[in-house]
Formats: C-alpha cells, structure tokens, sequence
C-alpha cells in the first residue's frame, strides 16, 4: 500500500487509509438523516413475529405515493388503537377510515381501509393469520417477493420497502439494492471502482463504520428523498447539500 508522504517527509499514512477516512466521514453524516424506518417507528424487527407483523402494516402504508411523514403518522394512530393487520377484521370499515383520516390518511382512507380487510382475509385463509408464515412457505427470494406481490394492494414498491429491513431476519428476504439507494450511493462517491455488488459495497461500507447496513441502505434512501430537485442539481460527495454539516 503506497504511503501518503508530505514534501519534508513526514509520513501521514497510506492513501488507501485517507479515501477510507473521507468515505467513513461521508457515511457518519449520511446517517444522521436516520436509518431504518421501522426502528424510528419503534419497531424491532429483530424481536419477533408480533414486531415484523407491526412494520408489515407499516410497509403496507409506506407502499402508497404519499409523504413518508404522513404514513408515520397513520401507523402511530393505528398502532395505538390496536390495529394489525391480522385483526384489521375486528374494525369495522368506518372505524379504520376514522383512524387513517386521523392519521392524515385522508387521500388513500377508503381504498386503504377495504386493503385492511382483504389483507386481513387473504393472511387468515392463506397463512394461517400469521406473517411470519409468508416466509416459512418461500424457500427462495423470488418465491418469497411473488407471494407478499400477490398479496392486496401490494407490489414491487411495497415489497421491496418490507424486505429490506428484514435482511438477516427472513431468510429469504434479500431483494436488490433499492435503485434510489444505489443512485445516493454512487452520489456520494461511496460505490468505489471495482467490480463488486452493490449490496455488498453496502455491507462493506456499514462494516468500516459499525453500522447495520440495513441502516445504511434507508439512510441512502433518505438522502435521495431528500435532494427534492434532484441529485443532478447537487454537487454531491462530501459536499452533498443535504448531508448534515460535519
């Protein structure tokens, strides 16, 4: 590894150690916009079958074209009421488009609520009632991502934001990079040049900061999220405009 020398000869270590400085600060401040959206919802996806069946209503929100501050805010008023989707049938229809309208649902409250109640039957004829049987019956990821697609009111978008704060939980829950991930990443300078996968650039790059990468990954769609013009009008890197400052 060749040494970073400065004109009077001080060594100041290797230049492979300074790009590693520059990308770990860029990574440090990229999560200060936050991580995974169930831990911020309080949800620990990593504790069992009731917490993933809880950011499986979440993600069931999330999936629809609307801010992701409101969808916060519909969970929280469901949550607190009780509602899961397993027992979404012991509300009636009134009752869940009273709470999502509460929760700032307003737009999606009609089509949301009747999604509850067939969600609710789907999962009781299907699975048992039970969430976690989704990935107990899919022995690839593929056949896992075309049994939550064929759920109602699912799809890619809702798929993708499930799985991946499920990595390491589910065994089959490994969806691709979310593309808006990978363009934040490339953005910042943080996919390097060599040939590798992008998840496991990811993963590389959460290891040399302590960080889980699923963090990682919602941090990085955080930051696109965030260049609401765009990442094309930012001048990206360490000098990112959404990045906090250092």
């Amino acid at each position: 590894m060749e040494s970073v020398t400065t004109r009077n000869g001080t060594g100041v270590g290797t230049a492979a150690g300074g790009r590693s400085g520059k990308r770990v600060a860029i990574v440090r401040r990229l999560l200060q916009l936050g991580g995974r959206f169930s831990v911020e919802l309080g949800i620990d996806v990593d504790g069992g079958e009731a917490e993933v069946e809880r950011w499986f209503l979440a993600a069931t929100l999330f999936g629809t074209r609307i801010p992701v501050t409101l969808a916060e805010r519909a969970f929280r008023v469901l949550d607190e009421a009780g509602v899961t989707v397993r027992r979404a049938r012991s509300f009636s229809w009134d009752d869940l488009v009273a709470l999502l309208d509460e929760g700032g649902y307003a737009r999606y409250d009609f089509k949301t609520a009747t999604r509850l109640h067939a969600l609710c039957d789907v999962l009781g004829e299907r699975f048992g009632g039970r969430v976690a049987a989704v990935a107990e019956v899919a022995r690839t990821s593929a056949e896992l991502e075309s049994a939550l697609d064929e759920l109602p009111g699912w799809g890619p978008v809702t798929v993708d934001v499930f799985l991946r704060e499920l990595r390491g939980v589910w065994s089959a829950a490994d969806p691709a990079l979310d593309e808006r991930a990978r363009a934040m990443a490339s953005h910042l300078g943080l996919m390097g040049e060599r040939a590798r996968g992008p998840l496991e650039r990811i993963r590389s790059l959460a290891a040399e900061c302590g960080a889980d990468p699923r963090d990682l990954e919602a941090a990085l769609v955080r930051g696109a999220l965030a260049h609401r013009r765009g990442l094309d009008a930012c001048p990206g890197g360490a000098r990112c405009q959404v990045l906090p400052a250092r």
